[in-house]
């Protein structure tokens, strides 16, 4: 069985940072790219960025030269470094694990649980 743990979360004014770990632990063998999503009250999930194994990235239009994604594969962590964060950030953010291996023969997605992250005006 194979988890995925967020952490990292808070209670931050505007202009402040946040770094979101999220940690994959159980049975895996490898993970083809490892996400941030995020979620806020009344809205759609939605992406925020991505990392592949090989460290390419992609991110969301509302973050690109705010947060920066990375990862430690031997550690199957991610990261997502959150700066000069806004009130509008304020979501529920979630881990993302695409294409997970866990040596069954079969590739699956799996999610965090996701933490909170409140940005205060």
């Amino acid at each position: 069985q194979v988890q995925l743990v967020e952490s990292g979360g808070g209670l931050v004014q505007a202009g402040g940072s946040l770094r979101l770990s999220c940690a994959a632990s159980g049975s895996i063998f490898s993970i083809n790219a490892m996400g941030w999503y995020r979620q806020a009250p009344g809205k759609q999930r939605e992406f925020v960025a991505i990392i592949s194994s090989s460290g390419s990235t992609h991110y969301a239009d509302s973050v690109k030269g705010r947060f920066t994604i990375s990862r430690d594969n031997d550690k199957n962590t991610a990261y997502l470094q959150m700066n000069s964060l806004k009130p509008e950030d304020t979501a529920v953010y979630y881990c993302n694990g695409n294409r997970v291996y866990s040596g069954s023969g079969t590739y699956r997605d799996y999610w965090g649980r996701g933490t909170q992250v409140t940005v205060s005006s």
